[in-house]
C-alpha cells in the first residue's frame, strides 16, 4: 500500500508523517521530505498508530443521553439555538473551539458565529497558549506576524530559549538545534527558565530566573544595549517608532546589572554574560513559549523581548528574530480564520471598515462588530446565566481551564451544552445535552498551520467510523437548518479552503478601497480539488502559486499605518498573587515528555505511559523535608480554590520555593489530579491569557492509612467509591494498573473486594492484620485475571513490573499462583525499571546494566547497544545523567 503524507496532530512544530495502512496494520514514520522535521518524530508522533482504536470513541449522535439520528441531533441543536437567540439575544450563544480543529473546520465555525449568528462569542483553547504572543505581535508589528522560520534556527549563532522546555514540549526542534551543537557549529544556547529542565542539557548558560520577572530581565537587556552602544540606529530611524519612551522605561526599571540580578534572582556574572552574548552576537533568535505567554503580564513580556530585537535590528534577517513557538498543531490556523473572540477572519479586526469588508465577502446578514467573550470571561458568563448555550469543539475545558471547578458549575447549569468530540467519555462530555461524533486524526482531511507559518495538509488514510462526521460538515448542517444553507453549502474541505484563501486576498492592497494585511493566500485561492489534494507544505504569505515566504519584514515594512514597527514601553509588574505564609510555594504547570493535553489520545498507548504514569508534583528535596514529605509519597497540593492529590517526585533542579505539576491528568484517569482546579482565573488584561505559571499553593502529606494497587486484565467498569481517597488508572501492555490509597479501612477486605470486583470470582487470599497487609488474586481458566495488593504504605507493596508479566502467560504454575500472594515472582528479577526511552521502551535498569557490563561512555554508544535515544532524542539528557552516575562503577 502507498503511504499517505499527512501531518502530526500534536504540537505546533507541525511534523510531516507518512501513514501506511496494510491489511489490519497501520504504520507511521516521519516524512523525510517535510521541511518541519525531515523525517524526525518525537515519542508521541512515533506512537500515533497505537492511538487509533475505536474502543473509547463517540460513534453516533446523542441527544439528552439517548442515541439519536443525525437529523434529530442537528435539528435539535438548530431549533434550540434559534429559540435561545429569539428569547435572550444573539450574545446568549457561544462556541468554544480548539487548536485541534483543522483550518477548514475553524473557518466554518467562525463564519457561522461572527457572520451569521452575529456575535463574536467564539473563542478557543488557543487563548490558553499563544494569545499573549498574538497581542504582543499586533502591538509591535501591526499584525499577528511570526517573522521567523525554522531555517533561522539553523543559521543563528545565539539561540535564547525563554520559558520553553523544548526538549520535552517540541522535541523535534530541540533535536535540530542539538544536532548543530553536536556538530561543533558556532552556536551558543541560553536557557531562561526557573526550572533546570532537560533542555538545559545543551545550554551554554542557564538563567534560573525568578518566576514572573521576565520584563525586568529584558528591560535590563535593552538598557544594556543602549549603554554599550549596541543599538541599530539606521533600522530604528527608518523602520520603528517610540524608541525614546521605551528606552527611558527600561532605564528606570532596570538601570543596572546588580538591580536586575536582584529582581530576577540571578547572579550578576551570569546576567552580565547573557547581556554580553546578546550584544556581541549578530545572529540571535529568541525562541519563547508558555513560560512567557501564560502570565497576567504575558503581552508585556512578549513586547519586552521584541523591543530588544527591534532596538538591535535583529529581525527580518537570516538567523534573527523573536520567535513564538506555539503549543497546538493548528493554533496558527485558528488565528488565520479569526478563531479568537477579538479577531475577524483573515487577520482582520473587529472594526467598522474591517467588518464591512468581511460582511461584503460573506454576504453576511448580521456581522459581529465588537469583541466577544474570551475563554475565562465566557465560562464566567455561562455561570452567571448571560450565555445560555455553548458549543464546545475538540477540547476539554473542565480539565484545561483555570478555576476548573467553576467551569463544571457553569456547564452543569447551562441551558444547552453541545459537544463535538471524537471521545465519548471526558470530563466535559458528561455535561453535554447533545453530543456530535467528530472525525479524529487519520480520518480528517484539511490543513493546519505550524509555528513558522507553514500550511500543511492533514490527509485522511482511514474511513470514517460509523456515524462520525467532519466538524465543518456538522456546523454547516446546523447553519443550514437555521436558514443559512446557501452560505454553508460546502461539499468538501477543498471548497472551504478556496473560500478561506480568497477572503485572505480580498481587497488586500494599499489602494483606497483596500486593507493591507500580512496574511494573504492569493496564490492558493484558485486551487482545484486535485491541486488541493496534492498541496505541499508552504509558508504564508503566498502571493504566487508555489512560492511561499520564508521570513517577514526583510524589507523593513510593517503593517502599521506608517509601516513602522512600534516600540512598546513596558512597566514591569509581578504576578497577581504572591506567596504567603499560608501558601508559600509557587505552582508552575506544563507538559511532560510523552503526554499531550488531557491524555485522551496519548493515554491510549501503554508505551507513552511507561515514563511518567501517575500524576505528580515535582519539588526540591529540601522543600520536601521542610514540609515532611517523603519521595514517592502522596501529597495534597492546595490553593485558595481547591486541592489535588498526587505523587511526590524529588528533583534538585527544581527551584527552591517552587513546584511543578503537569496539566494532563483528568477525572477519567485519576481521582483528584486536575491541576486547573487550583489555578485562579487571573489573566492578562490585553490578551486574556490565564496565569498558569504562578499560583501560590501549600503542600502537605496525604494521610493515607493504607495504600495498594490492582492489576486487572480488563479495564474496571467502575472504580470503587468507598474507602478510596486516591486512585489513578494506568493502561499497560498486558493489563490495567490501578493505584489506590484510603484514609479509612474496610471492616473486612474480602467483603470489599467481592462487592467491588466480583462476588462470583474465585479468589486466592492472604491477610496479615498485624502489618496491615492483604493480597488476593483471581485466576480464570488458568490465566491470571486480576490481583490486588494492600499495605500500610507504598513501601510495603511489591514491585509492579514483575507482576504485570504474569498476565502474558497462558497459564500459571502452582508456584506462580502462590507467589502472587507474596509479590515475589521470577519476573521481579529481570525488571527493566522505569522507562527512559519511550520510543524503544528501554528501561533505566536495562540501561544501567549495559553501562556497567559493556563500559559504555557516551549516549551514542547506548543508542548503538540498546537503540535508546536513537529516534526523537528526548531521553538523551537522561542517558547522560545515567552515564554520569554509573560510569566506572
Amino acid at each position: 500500500m502507498p503511504s499517505v503524507q499527512t501531518t502530526c496532530p500534536y504540537c505546533g512544530v507541525g511534523c510531516g508523517v507518512l501513514a501506511t495502512v496494510d491489511a489490519e496494520t497501520i504504520q507511521v514514520q516521519g516524512d523525510k521530505t517535510h521541511p518541519a522535521n525531515f523525517g524526525r518524530l518525537c515519542s508521541k508522533g512515533s506512537a500515533l498508530a497505537e492511538t487509533l482504536s475505536l474502543d473509547d470513541r463517540l460513534l453516533q449522535p446523542e441527544v439528552y443521553g439517548e442515541p439519536s439520528t443525525w437529523d434529530k441531533a442537528l435539528s435539535t441543536v438548530a431549533s434550540e439555538l434559534q429559540r435561545i437567540i429569539e428569547k435572550y439575544g444573539k450574545q446568549a450563544v457561544a462556541i468554544y473551539a480548539s487548536g485541534q480543529l483543522l483550518t477548514e473546520d475553524y473557518y466554518v465555525a467562525n463564519k457561522f458565529m461572527k457572520g451569521f449568528i452575529g456575535t463574536a462569542n467564539i473563542d478557543t483553547n488557543s487563548r490558553l497558549c499563544m494569545s499573549s504572543s498574538v497581542a504582543g505581535q499586533q502591538r509591535a508589528f501591526g499584525s499577528d506576524s511570526v517573522p521567523c522560520s525554522y531555517e533561522d534556527l539553523e543559521q543563528a549563532e545565539l539561540i535564547v530559549l525563554v520559558g520553553s522546555n523544548l526538549a520535552w514540549c517540541h522535541p523535534v526542534l530541540y533535536q535540530r538545534i542539538n544536532a548543530r551543537k553536536q556538530a561543533g557549529e558556532n552556536l551558543k544556547i541560553v536557557v531562561i527558565d526557573p526550572r533546570r529542565t532537560n533542555t538545559c542539557d545543551i545550554a551554554d548558560l542557564h538563567l534560573p530566573i525568578k518566576s514572573g520577572s521576565d520584563v525586568w530581565l529584558f528591560n535590563g537587556l535593552l538598557n544594556s544595549l543602549r549603554m554599550n552602544d549596541c543599538l541599530d540606529f539606521e533600522f530604528i530611524e527608518q523602520a520603528t517608532q517610540g524608541i525614546a519612551k521605551t528606552l527611558e522605561m527600561a532605564r528606570l526599571s532596570s538601570s543596572s546589572i546588580p538591580l536586575v540580578a536582584q529582581q530576577c534572582g540571578l547572579s550578576e556574572a551570569d546576567l552580565a554574560e547573557f547581556f554580553r552574548l546578546f550584544a556581541r552576537t549578530e545572529k540571535v533568535v529568541t525562541l519563547y513559549s508558555q513560560g512567557v505567554n501564560q502570565s497576567s503580564a504575558g503581552t508585556d513580556k512578549v513586547n519586552s523581548i521584541i523591543n530588544c530585537h527591534l532596538a538591535s535590528g535583529r529581525i527580518g534577517k537570516v538567523g534573527m528574530g523573536a520567535f513564538s513557538i506555539t503549543g497546538q498543531p493548528n493554533a496558527m490556523g485558528g488565528r488565520e480564520v479569526g478563531g479568537l473572540a477579538n479577531q475577524l477572519a483573515a487577520h482582520l479586526r473587529l472594526e467598522a471598515e474591517h467588518c464591512q469588508l468581511v460582511q461584503e465577502f460573506w454576504h453576511s446578514p448580521n456581522i459581529a462588530n465588537s469583541p466577544g467573550l474570551k475563554a475565562v470571561e465566557l465560562f464566567n458568563a455561562i455561570e452567571h446565566g448571560e450565555v445560555k448555550a455553548v458549543w464546545i469543539m475538540a477540547t476539554n475545558p473542565v480539565v484545561s481551564l483555570p478555576n476548573a471547578d467553576q467551569v463544571k458549575r457553569a456547564l452543569s447549569q447551562c441551558e444547552l451544552v453541545i459537544v463535538s468530540d471524537c471521545v465519548r467519555n471526558t470530563d466535559t462530555t458528561q455535561f453535554a445535552h447533545v453530543l456530535f461524533p467528530a472525525l479524529s486524526w487519520g480520518e480528517k482531511d484539511g490543513t493546519v498551520t505550524n509555528s513558522e507559518r507553514r500550511i500543511s495538509r492533514q490527509r485522511a488514510f482511514l474511513d470514517p467510523p460509523e456515524s462520525a462526521k467532519a466538524d465543518w460538515w456538522i456546523i454547516s448542517e446546523v447553519a443550514a437548518r437555521m436558514g443559512f444553507e446557501t452560505a454553508f453549502n460546502y461539499q468538501s474541505s477543498a471548497a472551504i479552503f478556496r473560500e478561506h484563501a480568497a477572503l485572505s486576498a480580498y481587497r488586500n492592497h494599499e489602494q483606497s478601497d483596500g486593507i493591507l494585511r500580512d496574511f494573504n493566500l492569493c496564490g492558493l485561492s484558485q486551487l482545484n480539488d486535485a491541486e488541493y489534494n496534492a498541496l505541499q507544505p508552504i509558508q504564508w504569505p503566498v502571493l504566487i502559486a508555489g512560492q511561499g515566504t520564508t521570513r517577514l519584514f526583510s524589507d523593513w515594512q510593517f503593517f502599521t499605518a506608517n509601516k513602522k514597527a512600534n516600540f512598546i514601553p513596558i512597566v514591569p509588574r509581578g504576578a497577581v498573587a504572591m506567596p504567603t505564609p499560608e501558601y508559600p510555594f509557587i505552582l508552575n504547570t506544563g507538559r511532560i515528555r510523552d503526554q499531550w493535553h488531557t491524555m485522551t489520545r496519548t493515554g491510549k498507548t501503554p508505551r507513552l505511559l511507561n515514563h511518567l504514569n501517575e500524576p505528580f508534583v515535582e519539588l526540591h528535596p529540601q522543600d520536601a523535608r521542610r514540609v515532611k514529605i517523603q519521595e514517592n509519597a502522596l501529597v495534597v497540593v492546595k490553593s485558595r480554590l481547591g486541592k489535588i492529590v498526587v505523587r511526590a517526585r524529588f528533583n534538585e533542579a527544581q527551584q527552591r520555593g517552587t513546584v511543578f505539576v503537569p496539566i494532563h491528568w483528568q477525572g477519567q484517569l485519576a481521582s483528584l489530579a486536575r491541576v486547573g482546579s487550583l489555578i485562579a482565573p487571573e489573566f492578562d488584561p490585553i490578551s486574556g491569557q490565564p496565569e498558569f505559571k504562578h499560583t501560590p499553593v501549600q503542600l502537605a502529606p496525604y494521610q493515607a492509612v493504607w495504600q495498594g494497587f490492582m492489576l486487572s486484565r480488563d479495564e474496571l467498569p467502575n472504580v470503587p467509591e468507598t474507602y478510596l481517597g486516591y486512585w489513578a488508572k494506568i493502561r499497560g501492555d498486558e493489563c490495567w494498573r490501578y493505584e489506590f490509597a484510603g484514609d479509612s479501612v474496610p471492616e473486612k477486605w474480602s467483603t470489599w473486594v467481592g462487592e467491588n470486583f466480583g462476588v462470583n470470582r474465585e479468589w486466592l487470599e492472604f491477610q496479615d492484620k498485624a502489618t496491615g497487609r492483604y493480597r488476593c488474586a483471581s485466576i480464570a481458566q488458568g490465566r491470571l485475571s486480576c490481583c490486588l495488593f494492600i499495605g500500610s504504605d507504598n513501601e510495603s507493596l511489591p514491585a509492579r513490573e514483575g507482576l504485570t508479566g504474569l498476565f502474558a502467560k497462558e497459564s500459571l504454575e502452582m508456584a506462580e499462583r502462590l507467589s502472587l500472594l507474596t509479590g515475589k515472582t521470577q519476573q521481579n528479577k529481570v525488571e527493566r525499571g522505569a522507562v527512559v526511552c519511550a520510543c524503544f521502551n528501554v528501561g533505566k535498569n536495562t540501561i544501567v546494566q549495559a553501562i556497567k557490563e559493556h563500559g559504555l561512555q557516551t549516549p551514542a554508544q547506548i543508542t548503538q547497544k540498546l537503540k535508546a535515544g536513537g529516534n526523537c532524542g528526548s531521553c538523551i539528557p537522561e542517558l547522560k545523567a545515567l552515564l554520569a552516575q554509573n560510569r566506572g562503577s
